[in-house]
């Protein structure tokens, strides 16, 4: 399972009419930049617009349900390669790639450097719309890359070695900036943001991808979060690239836990 593809390769993917059949591409940008050009092939899916607080056992069972009426439109069947990108490899792409693997779909790939590396390389842009095309896949739930919100209270309790990963910016995970009813983080977090991953738009060379988490040991629990499990779901890609077996993205992440009263926070 490669997690990531560069332009170069996907190009050549797109060139083979073969294997073009058994791809679906997914820009996941707002439809005005869709509209000015993307990728031939391309449909497009703002996944921005679904944002889940809600890790309860009914939230979760509404959560599947839901993304299983999003994920019927890309016409999935079982093998079909899907590859998800925005204009870097940036959080909203990686949050589709997360949700194909906790959907048990194997082939699924972040497109490295987003629509501008594919501009950059002078590759071919189109900009029809593209139709959907439905089916009626079900996919089997992959829970050993989902936290709950009781997962985490469960992880705090037992205080067992599993490390959170604050993805979000130093100012939100010190409190200083507010956007929840509460500031701070989950206690025991360790902040690593995000955009430590990537550099001019991609994703980091593996060695300096390395000593970001060079103080994460490879056989803990890792669990990520961040606002709303988008910039988790980056944090996670940049893991799973690095040979880290066991993560997960708590994918409530601040929006729910910042504004549960009851919960235990840090500042």
């Amino acid at each position: 399972m490669k997690l990531v593809i560069n332009a170069k390769n996907l190009n050549s993917l797109l060139c083979d009419k073969r294997k073009k059949k058994k791809m679906v591409i997914v820009d996941v940008r707002n439809f005005a930049e869709y509209a000015q050009g993307h990728i031939p092939g391309a449909i497009n899916v703002d996944l921005m617009h679904f944002h889940w607080h809600d890790t309860s056992k009914p939230g979760i069972s509404q959560f599947n349900k839901q993304m299983r009426i999003l994920l019927s439109n890309l016409g999935l069947t079982k093998g079909m390669l899907v590859i998800f990108y925005e204009n870097a490899s940036g959080p909203t792409s990686a949050r589709g790639v997360w949700l194909l693997s906790y959907f048990s779909h194997r082939n699924v790939s972040l497109l490295d450097g987003g629509f501008k590396e594919w501009q950059r390389k002078g590759y071919t842009v189109e900009t029809k719309s593209n139709p959907y095309q439905h089916s009626n896949a079900e996919n089997i739930i992959n829970p050993k890359i989902l936290a709950t919100y009781k997962y985490i209270i469960d992880v705090l309790k037992k205080d067992n070695k599993a490390i959170l990963i604050d993805t979000r910016s130093n100012s939100e995970f010190n409190g200083s900036v507010l956007r929840a009813a509460k500031a701070g983080h989950i206690p025991n977090a360790i902040n690593v943001d995000w955009s430590e991953n990537i550099e001019n738009g991609s994703f980091k060379v593996s060695e300096k991808l390395r000593k970001v988490y060079s103080c994460i040991p490879k056989n803990t629990e890792i669990i990520t979060y961040c606002q709303g499990g988008y910039r988790a779901a980056n944090s996670y890609i940049a893991l799973k690239m690095l040979g880290y077996k066991n993560v997960k993205v708590y994918l409530g992440s601040w929006g729910e836990w910042g504004n549960k009263i009851e919960l235990p926070t840090e500042n």
